[in-house]
């Protein structure tokens, strides 16, 4: 605490006459508290231990019997080191030596060879193999006062640091005032330098209903670039008239994710009083920062991802009010490809409906989500650019209007390391998909999504891949044993001998 009050005059000095009127008021109200200050520095060592009984704590000529009993403690070994030259000298037994033990205290040992020179008034504790050991009453009188020295040290220094106590506590407001004063100090001076070091900007804050944000960029993974690489800044402009819900689409890898917590970074930032980073902003306060990024479960609660996913969305959405921002997602990705669409749909369908023009950034892999733009006025479609070239992606990080209906996942698998197999089977797979989702396009049945088990066009109007369009050996093999068959001269029996082994072999 010392140490701490010592730097309040040096602060007062650095930030006073400055010409900032807020800055002067605050050292204005800032307490040097000299008086105490130099009670501090009186009573306590400027090396002091940091708990009494492990060390020295009240200064040197504080207290002269506290001075006393510590020449007593720390002088001992001098004192014993002379009385045992004396006595050698007196007695002329050159082998004296003083010990001390835990059953005895401190005695005199002399070796069997000159015990017939020890001194009468000696008293005998304790016969050895080749010594014999005594004690004098000078001896015992000192061991006394050692021992007795360290008790009272102890209760000196307690005496002395609670009456420093009690005068701290009749400060403890200037003290608490002071702290208040140098806690805001260190986080302005943070904002400021933080602000000069990165080129943030001075954001306009209003009580308007809009986000506007000119070249924004993500404070910490700017940071984190490899020389040579620059972040990728994005305009982001939300309203709760005009463009109230922004649905995000494009690759995995793209930068989706970061565009999102960019914009609850900003946006915290400039509420809490600092600069931003990003070319300008101006924006309306909000009253809630609503995220749901990331996925997680809580196993011990019996709560699996999507449960989780859905009752912190479900928080969101009770919550709403038209000063939220909402960031979401992939909101739906835990659960079927139906099912989830169609939870990310109604979501994004209630925050237009009933969510009091709460802005919302809405990054997702449906992108059949995309049409909601033309249903809903306040729904508009973005995307993250991607630059393709044969089977590599280059992502350009640039945020553009429109939506996109492809997530490169295959490209993402590939940079991953993913076994060759894997990829061209999924490459396969996507064809055949893409290719049924033309034919369904191309026919006007079907204008929904469909699953990994979907493609061609059925009666019904549904997709329906063939199983024979995956081109796996399994399924090929049984293809050919089916176009084999003579169905029409086989009996019953032979027709559930053949299913039984396609079972069999197909493993189910």
């Amino acid at each position: 605490m010392g140490r701490g009050l010592s730097r309040m005059q040096p602060i007062s000095e650095l930030c006073s006459g400055k010409g900032v009127e807020p800055l002067q008021r605050m050292i204005d109200g800032m307490s040097e508290c000299g008086d105490l200050l130099g009670e501090i520095s009186r009573v306590i060592s400027p090396s002091a231990a940091q708990q009494i009984g492990k060390g020295p704590v009240i200064a040197q000529g504080v207290d002269d019997e506290l001075d006393s009993l510590r020449e007593i403690s720390t002088g001992g070994k001098d004192y014993l080191s002379k009385m045992q030259q004396r006595e050698s000298d007196r007695t002329g037994i050159p082998s004296l030596k003083v010990g001390y033990n835990n059953v005895f205290g401190y005695y005199l040992e002399v070796r069997n060879t000159y015990k017939d020179k020890v001194p009468p008034e000696w008293i005998r504790r304790q016969t050895l193999v080749s010594a014999e050991r005594y004690i004098t009453e000078e001896l015992k009188d000192y061991e006394e006062k050692i021992l007795g020295a360290e008790e009272k040290i102890y209760a000196i220094e307690v005496r002395i640091y609670s009456e420093l106590i009690s005068k701290i506590q009749q400060k403890i407001s200037a003290i608490q005032r002071n702290a208040s004063i140098i806690a805001r100090l260190d986080v302005l001076s943070s904002f400021a330098a933080l602000a000069r070091e990165n080129n943030y900007c001075r954001p306009q804050i209003d009580d308007s209903l809009s986000l506007e944000i000119k070249q924004g960029r993500h404070p910490v993974i700017e940071t984190l670039m490899t020389p040579g690489e620059e972040y990728v800044p994005n305009d982001v402009y939300l309203d709760s008239k005009k463009q109230q819900i922004i649905i995000l689409t494009g690759p995995n890898m793209a930068g989706k994710s970061a565009l999102l917590r960019q914009t609850a970074l900003i946006v915290l930032m400039a509420q809490i009083g600092s600069f931003v980073p990003a070319k300008s902003l101006k924006m309306g306060w909000f009253d809630k920062i609503f995220t749901r990024v990331g996925a997680s479960d809580n196993i011990s609660r019996g709560e699996s991802t999507f449960m989780v996913e859905m009752l912190e969305t479900s928080m969101i959405l009770h919550n709403l009010s038209s000063r939220s921002l909402v960031l979401l997602d992939e909101i739906g990705r835990g659960t079927s490809t139906y099912d989830g669409m169609s939870i990310a749909r109604a979501i994004v369908e209630y925050i237009h409906e009933y969510g009091k023009g709460a802005k919302t950034l809405f990054a997702t892999h449906y992108h059949e989500l995309n049409d909601l733009e033309e249903i809903y006025p306040r729904v508009k479609n973005y995307h993250i650019e991607v630059k393709e070239s044969g089977k590599k992606v280059v992502f350009l990080r640039k945020l553009a209007p429109g939506g996109v209906a492809h997530s490169f996942g295959i490209h993402v698998a590939r940079m991953a390391g993913m076994p060759k197999e894997v990829l061209d089977s999924a490459e396969k797979t996507l064809s055949a998909l893409e290719k049924g989702d033309a034919a369904a396009k191309k026919s006007g049945k079907i204008s929904k999504p469909y699953n990994i088990r979907e493609g061609t066009v059925a009666s019904d109007g549904t997709i329906q891949l063939s199983l024979f369009q995956l081109d796996d050996p399994t399924l090929s093999s049984l293809r050919d044993r089916l176009g084999s068959a003579d169905l029409n001269n086989m009996t019953p029996l032979q027709a559930f001998d053949l299913l039984r082994d396609m079972k069999k072999e197909l493993g189910i």
